[in-house]
């Protein structure tokens, strides 16, 4: 599998309130995007796996994330959540217990056929925590785009390599998080 090329996500911080924003290039119609973030099989492939996702405003969600809470263990609880927007083939929006406000939007890429998400993730946390969802999150989008592409995440042989070397490099990262 080729990597795909991802740009590193970019940060602001306001006090121990992050917001977390991806612009993620996919070569893939938003139709077939939309599947992969609103639909059991498509986020399980990915992300986490869906407990209930009510595709309306103010519908319930629950996830149970896959990769292992502190990157050792089993995979941990379910978490729910709510729909705080959703427009349908464009934005899904909801907010789920310490995860925060987690926004997926839609728009065209620049060429037909492909698709740009723009994410955001809203939470409060310490500075470690910024980076490690930093990682976290560039590592998802990666997985993303192996499931458009074709490629089943198999969770169980998850590992912390690629998750520690994105970590590292967004510490490394000389940026300004405020």
């Amino acid at each position: 599998m080729a990597p795909t090329l991802l740009p590193p996500g970019e940060t602001e911080t306001r006090g121990d309130r992050h917001i977390l924003r991806f612009a993620v290039p996919l070569p893939h119609p938003g139709e077939r995007v939309w599947l992969a973030l609103t639909t059991p099989g498509g986020l399980g492939d990915w992300l986490a796996e869906s407990r209930g996702l009510q595709p309306r405003l103010g519908g319930e969600v629950a996830l149970r994330w896959l990769t292992p809470p502190d990157r050792t263990a089993a995979p941990g609880p379910a978490e729910s959540g709510t729909v705080t927007a959703w427009e349908l083939k464009r934005i899904a929006e909801y907010t789920v217990g310490p995860h925060g406000r987690m926004r997926f939007q839609l728009e065209p890429g620049e060429r037909p056929g492909t698709t740009v998400l723009r994410f955001t993730n809203e939470f409060r946390g310490t500075e470690e925590q910024r980076l490690d969802r930093l990682a976290c999150w560039h590592d998802h989008f990666l997985h993303l785009a192996a499931h458009l592409d074709g490629h089943r995440t198999d969770w169980a042989d998850w590992s912390t390599k690629r998750w520690q070397g994105l970590r590292d490099d967004y510490e490394a990262r000389d940026f300004d998080a405020s």
